[in-house]
């Protein structure tokens, strides 16, 4: 019992201390987790995806992802740089492929390096339903959840030790939880964040992808699909750690001005 409250003590004064905030939204967020050590740790596990698995041989289609996902990269530069903030950027090794598997998935761990299966390309539809899905994860990225998401786990399940000292204790569970953290492998990956982050991802991916020149009122309709994917099987808000489609959609509909301000055709 002694430890495990001194175990709280100190994960409760790591959390007061260690904070970072969300680029746009300017939430406080949870960060126990450098970027240098996130992006080390993401790279590698990302290398070791790679190795698994097989690179789609549709070239119209990698083109696609490719392009879209650089253009992308040039407005979250452009945007952090107009802002001051691309510190925040350092250490970045964008990286942008199309993967051959049939889950309705998509990623971006930090660092930039992004994954999209081919299955989610028949909800996408076209590039502008790829930009939804690109600049959605990508923001994911930026606003650093992923850190965030890790930051949680440290404090909650291991007492707020560093990841540092995880990985070096017990490399496998580190490596697992990077996985987990960014829902590599998990089937409509694109709603396994919580709420307030994927409404964060949303009002960000709406901004990257109209600065990339692609509209991003055809969010809405995308998210639609995303749905209609989901074959209405979503739990209640109050039960879920994703928006409910209506709150989703409403939450879009509110930030469409801002974003279209960014949007020239």
């Amino acid at each position: 019992m002694y430890k495990k409250i001194i175990a709280f003590s100190m994960a409760a004064m790591l959390m007061g201390s260690s904070c970072t905030t969300v680029p746009i939204t300017g939430r406080s967020q949870l960060n126990l987790v450098s970027d240098a050590q996130m992006q080390q740790m993401s790279y590698d596990a990302y290398d070791q995806f790679m190795k698994e698995h097989k690179v789609s041989r549709d070239a119209q289609a990698t083109a696609m992802v490719k392009r879209t996902g650089q253009r992308i990269q040039r407005a979250v530069e452009q945007y952090m740089a107009q802002n001051n903030m691309s510190d925040q950027l350092q250490g970045y090794q964008w990286e942008f492929n199309l993967i051959e598997d049939p889950q309705v998935n998509a990623w971006a761990m930090a660092g930039g390096k992004t994954v999209v299966y081919t299955g989610i390309l028949p909800v996408a539809k076209n590039e502008t339903g790829l930009a939804v899905v690109m600049g959605h994860e990508i923001a994911h990225a930026i606003a650093k959840h992923g850190n965030e998401r890790m930051s949680q786990q440290l404090a909650q399940q291991f007492g707020g030790q560093t990841l540092s000292a995880l990985a070096g204790a017990q490399p496998g569970v580190a490596q697992n939880l990077i996985m987990t953290v960014y829902g590599v492998g998990s089937g409509l990956g694109l709603l396994k964040y919580g709420r307030t982050q994927e409404s964060e991802a949303d009002r960000l991916g709406l901004i990257f992808m109209a600065m990339a020149g692609y509209n991003p009122q055809e969010a809405i309709p995308f998210w639609e699909r995303m749905e209609a994917k989901s074959g209405g099987q979503a739990p209640p808000e109050f039960l879920s750690t994703h928006p409910s489609a209506g709150t989703r959609q409403a939450d879009l509909k509110k930030h469409m001005p801002e974003a279209m301000q960014y949007y020239k055709k």
